[in-house]
């Protein structure tokens, strides 16, 4: 901690479609730095860019938090099916706080640290060409900044677009003194006079998201990497406020696993995808953790409680590089997570998935869950998301293939095979006992023997028709008696 200051940090997405896991990250760090050292989450909807607004976002962000299991302290929730608002900081939607936004660019062109700019886009197309063409940076040019009062009073009177520019120090340093980063300085004459208020009355980003972190007294700016270019803008915007800085931490950028920047055109990047494929909360959760940070030296774990990660959680473990983000990783922890589930939650949380299945609605209704409880508990230890439950295992809903070639063990005979069978047959059409796991592994691994390969390879060929599968005594039971004794005569039958 290095503020005085009430703690509060911020998430501020933009309503703009699906939750990106970087947003996750983000979220995920804002709450466990605010809930380890006792302060508050504010969520802020930064919707200025209202051209890129997508109707629904706001519920689906909330309802995917709300999954995620992070809750935040102030900001829009949803009550009884209507958004509505928590806080004595509102409203908490940007676009409600026009008024707000007007009066502070005013105040900004009062003080002379803001000017109205006229320059069409034609004007300022030609300004880069000629700038590109003299190798210069791309920079406004600085002409209406020498209009005086009058002439621009004239020309708004006249009904002229205009936006409203800051107008960035010159010959000055900017230093950002980053939690992660430490400090970084920028220099003001690299530093572009940005548009702080467009030609329809809406802040950008920029000027926004200052006003915004003030009057909301954010103590922490915790955000992406790729913010960093900007930061020093807005802390010019904080000084000529002459407002306190709020403290700023960068977080690496999320990599895909060629080092290039995390993008759908590499696979999902989407929260939402994840959870449609059946990745668990608290999975994603503890691999986003992990994106970008580690609790320290001697901690060797991957599998963190969501308490235990707020506990360990801490800038200095943040690192500066960008973070790889490893499907493999998120398999292997969405499995332990899979694994640690009853079998009656896991059946309620996969009944979804199963019903998605082409097989399912072909199904025998009456056993159907009975079997899918089934199929669980012996996919459970080898399903890494939900939504593949059944797919390695066709043979247990459609009649598998099999020919007589495959059903021999090694180089044993068809007869050899067939008393193999026919030995399994027998002992199946009499076990008189419950169909159970247990009471099946008793009498087929009492009759195998010593030479299993001989007794139990017929028999998983005959019940899957598939080279790999689960052991025959767990595909036996899946089956059920009847359909398990129908495949081994099947199989019999092609001698």
């Amino acid at each position: 901690m290095t503020s005085e200051r009430e703690l509060r940090v911020r998430m501020a997405p933009s309503p703009t479609g699906f939750v990106h896991v970087g947003t996750l990250r983000t979220v995920l760090y804002d709450a466990l730095f605010a809930q380890k050292n006792g302060g508050k989450l504010v969520l802020r909807i930064e919707d200025t860019d209202q051209s890129r607004k997508v109707e629904g976002s706001v519920e689906n962000l909330l309802e995917v938090l709300a999954w995620a299991g992070i809750l935040h302290d102030e900001g829009p929730v949803i009550e009884n099916g209507t958004i509505t608002e928590k806080g004595g900081y509102g409203p908490y939607t940007q676009s409600k706080r026009l008024e707000i936004y007007k009066e502070h660019v005013n105040l900004l062109l009062e003080k002379g640290h803001a000017y109205h700019c006229f320059c069409t886009s034609e004007r300022l197309d030609e300004m880069r060409a000629l700038q590109q063409k003299m190798k210069q940076p791309p920079m406004y040019d600085r002409t209406c900044a020498q209009l005086n009062s009058e002439d621009v009073n004239k020309r708004i009177a006249a009904g002229e677009k205009y936006v409203v520019r800051m107008r960035v120090p010159r010959g000055e340093e900017v230093v950002v003194d980053d939690l992660v980063r430490g400090k970084v300085v920028f220099q003001t004459d690299t530093i572009d006079d940005q548009v702080i208020m467009k030609s329809d009355g809406y802040p950008t980003y920029h000027l926004a998201v200052v006003v915004d972190d003030h009057l909301m007294n954010i103590s922490h700016v915790i955000r992406g990497e790729e913010w960093l270019p900007s930061t020093p803008k807005h802390i010019i915007l904080y000084n000529m406020f002459g407002w306190p800085l709020p403290q700023f931490a960068h977080l690496p950028l999320l990599l895909n696993p060629d080092k290039s920047k995390l993008s759908k055109r590499q696979g999902d990047v989407a929260v939402e995808d994840y959870r449609a494929k059946g990745y668990l909360p608290q999975a994603l959760v503890n691999f986003v953790a992990f994106l970008g940070w580690h609790p320290g030296k001697g901690e060797e774990r991957e599998i963190f409680s969501y308490d235990e990660l707020v506990d360990k959680f801490d800038f200095s473990g943040v690192h500066k590089s960008g973070a790889i983000f490893d499907i493999d990783k998120l398999n292997k922890v969405n499995s332990h997570y899979i694994k640690q589930l009853s079998l009656e939650d896991l059946y309620a949380i996969t009944k979804s998935f199963f019903e998605n299945k082409k097989y399912y609605a072909d199904m025998d209704v009456e056993h159907r869950d009975d079997m899918m409880r089934r199929v669980l508990a012996v996919e459970q230890d080898r399903l890494h998301v939900l939504s593949a439950v059944g797919d390695d295992n066709p043979f247990f809903f459609e009649e598998p293939v099999v020919e007589s070639e495959f059903l021999r063990w090694k180089k044993n005979t068809d007869k050899q095979t067939i008393e193999a069978l026919t030995k399994a047959q027998s002992i199946l059409m009499a076990h008189p006992e419950e169909w159970t796991r247990e009471n099946l592994e008793s009498v087929l691994m009492e009759a195998a023997g010593e030479k299993r390969g001989d007794f139990l390879w017929p028999l998983r060929a005959a019940l899957t028709g598939a080279k790999f599968s689960p052991s025959p005594i767990d595909c036996a039971w899946v089956l059920g008696r009847e359909k398990a004794l129908k495949r081994i005569q099947k199989a019999l039958e092609l001698f």
